[in-house]
């Protein structure tokens, strides 16, 4: 009677039952540490991402509205137009980030889009009537916030890949890393000087009324 019982079992038992018994383990384990702190680091990467578009996105109109009170400043209106061209021109995707040539390249290029925001802005102190201009006050204000927003996913991404590239060297995840996700790289980061960017300084309604 037991014998005819356990031949109506499935053949893949055994099979069900090691798995139950060894998906609990995997997980206790730190299977699941290298996978999870991965997609949060591409997820804060996403975010840096999204804030360094919203500022190419705000450039457009405020270079046009600097060269409607200060067109023969041609030089620092080119240098943004084309800083700006280079910082959009290349983009690292969560997929690439352990490429170290092109995470240097696209930092490169938005720190230098970076720079020329600032010699644009220090451009305008010369020009009260622009300074005075509510369109151009209110672009400031919105590369002010997200100049802000900018520093704050970089610090988030920061902390994220730390925390991801720190499971690939440390046990006992780095025993996942070695023998089932041997294909995890390790993700470029910014470095502590290279955070510290300054912002584009903003002033606010100084020299208004001319």
């Amino acid at each position: 009677m037991l014998a005819q019982r356990l031949a109506r079992l499935p053949r893949n038992l055994p099979a069900f039952l090691m798995l139950a018994f060894v998906l609990p383990l995997l997980a206790g384990c730190g299977y699941n540490t290298i996978p999870t702190a991965e997609e949060n680091a591409k997820a804060a990467w996403s975010e840096v991402l999204n804030q360094y578009q919203r500022r190419a996105d705000l450039i457009p109109n405020l270079v046009e509205t600097v060269k409607g009170y200060a067109s023969h400043e041609k030089d620092v209106l080119e240098g943004v137009v084309e800083a700006r061209a280079k910082a959009t021109q290349v983009t690292v995707t969560p997929e690439t980030l352990s490429d170290p040539n092109a995470f240097k390249t696209f930092q490169e290029n938005q720190s230098g889009l970076t720079s020329a925001l600032s010699r644009l802005l220090a451009v305008v102190e010369n020009y009260p009537d622009l300074k005075a201009n509510q369109n151009f006050l209110a672009l400031q204000a919105q590369l002010e916030g997200t100049e802000n927003r900018i520093a704050v996913a970089r610090r988030d991404y920061i902390q994220a890949v730390k925390d991801y590239n720190l499971t690939l060297r440390t046990f006992p995840s780095v025993l996942w890393a070695t023998f089932w996700f041997r294909s995890n790289q390790p993700f470029q980061n910014f470095t502590v000087a290279e955070d510290k960017m300054d912002a584009p300084k903003v002033n606010f309604g100084t020299g208004q009324g001319g």
